[in-house]
């Protein structure tokens, strides 16, 4: 707590309220302890203007009850330049000090509200003051000062247990106040820059300034200039050092392409129209020739994929689409391709790139069974989900082995069969993470294996 930014506001707080009610309660004691003195001067005043009106003839116990109202042990009265006992004790103790409360300096008042608050002695002491209402020149009191005493303590107690409570009430609301103007912004902008030191190239994760404190706000915007500057700076250094990638993706992406233009030219070979006889060797060749180029290709680095474009897409007639284009180069027509995805399903997605994955999942599928020999099925269920879509690729291939398991979504490390790039599953993941979902491997072994494709609507919405 103390090592807070709030906490340590809070304890200063206290601290300094608690200061400034020091300085307020000498002056606040000094104020009763002269009301209180006061008021036993006009008590007495009434305790001897009742006497006098009698003529002085009352009996000692109504003498002693009028004392002991007053809270006084004599009173003297000057009226008409004459000093005169008009109540008394019997044994009248010797007094201590004397106080003028005729016009006393403040200075005086206070150190002598101090002085008797830390004298636990029970003295007496002479009062003089002026009569109310004119009702005299001068008006004497003498008094113990154990009363006096305790009622000092009791209101000084009083003074700091309320100083305390506004303490505490003033330390609480600024401690409020700082943490929603100046703690919760810092701790943003703290956590702003940690998100995105640990991806400096996303820019979903710049600053965005929303600070109401200028001096806040101005830290904010000179941290989205930063950040969007190093943003910058990085994406072109890394387009710039791996531009090969760019280059072998589109590669990858366009041998298999030519392979299915390969395969429908090995089937007009079969043709016995002489003219198409004539003309398909050379197709043939120059397809060849292209693969081998694109092949060649393969061994520059990454490039990242373009943002995706979001359209509404339906999900079954894409599905569709990448089924037809993989019959055509199924020459032993042994895989049976199955779908479960209503009709009406459509998820918010880049066509062109879920397609590319789609192709690449069940196109792999398909070479795998054909590797294993023997008949197949592959099988692509979709689904809406509580945050968004889920695809599901399946099929009854041998499984992926080991070696592919241990570097799966790795460029150049996870490649299947026999001559692939591995490069397949990289750009799939990567085209999937551009969505804002998650391309996972559910499960593979003998049985078969089971790819889940997780797009969230957060990021369509």
């Amino acid at each position: 707590m103390a090592n807070t930014l709030s906490g340590r506001f809070l304890i200063l707080t206290v601290i300094f309220v608690m200061l400034a009610e020091v300085f307020i309660f000498v002056p606040s004691v000094a104020r009763f302890r002269e009301e209180y003195l006061l008021a036993r001067l006009e008590r007495a005043q009434i305790a001897s203007l009742a006497l006098l009106a009698t003529d002085g003839m009352i009996d000692e116990a109504l003498e002693v009850e009028l004392l002991e109202n007053a809270e006084v042990l004599n009173v003297v009265l000057r009226r008409d330049a004459v000093r005169q006992l008009i109540l008394s004790t019997d044994q009248m103790p010797m007094i201590a000090q004397s106080y003028d409360m005729r016009d006393p300096a403040p200075w005086v008042l206070m150190r002598d509200a101090l002085a008797r608050m830390v004298n636990p002695a029970d003295e007496v002491i002479r009062v003089i003051g002026e009569p109310v209402r004119e009702a005299g020149l001068l008006i004497e009191i003498t008094m113990p000062t154990a009363p006096l005493r305790a009622a000092l303590i009791d209101y000084g107690l009083r003074i700091l247990a309320l100083s305390a409570a506004i303490s505490i009430f003033t330390a609480v609301l600024l401690f409020i106040a700082v943490r929603q103007l100046m703690v919760t912004p810092i701790k943003r902008l703290v956590t702003s820059m940690t998100r995105y030191a640990e991806a400096p190239g996303d820019a979903a994760r710049i600053i965005r300034p929303e600070g109401h404190v200028l001096e806040l706000r101005d830290a904010e915007e000179a941290l989205h200039k930063l950040q969007t500057d190093l943003t910058g700076a990085l994406r072109h250094r890394e387009r710039l050092a791996q531009l090969g990638e760019a280059v072998a993706k589109i590669s990858h992406d366009l041998r298999n392409m030519l392979s299915v233009a390969t395969m429908l030219g090995d089937r007009l070979e079969a043709s016995q129209d002489p003219a198409v006889q004539r003309i398909a060797p050379r197709l043939v060749a120059s397809l060849d020739r292209a693969i081998n180029l694109t092949e060649a290709t393969l061994a520059f680095g990454r490039a990242e994929e373009p943002a995706p474009k979001l359209t509404r897409v339906s999900l079954r007639g894409l599905v569709e689409d990448v089924f037809e284009n993989e019959r055509l180069g199924d020459v032993s027509d042994k895989i049976a391709y199955s779908c479960d995805i209503a009709p009406a399903l459509a998820l918010r997605a880049d066509p062109e790139q879920l397609y590319r994955v789609l192709a690449n999942l069940v196109r792999n599928a398909r070479l795998a069974i054909a590797a294993k020999g023997g008949d197949g099925r592959i099988h692509i269920a979709g689904r809406d989900s509580e945050d968004g879509w889920e695809i599901e690729v399946s099929d009854t291939g041998p499984g992926l082995p080991q070696k592919a398991l241990d570097h799966l979504f790795k460029p150049f490390h996870g490649g299947v069969r026999k001559g692939g790039s591995g490069l397949g599953l990289a750009i799939c993941a990567e085209l999937i993470k551009g969505h804002g979902g998650q391309l996972e491997l559910i499960r593979t072994g003998p049985e078969g294996t089971v790819f889940r494709i997780c797009i969230p609507v957060g990021l369509a919405a």
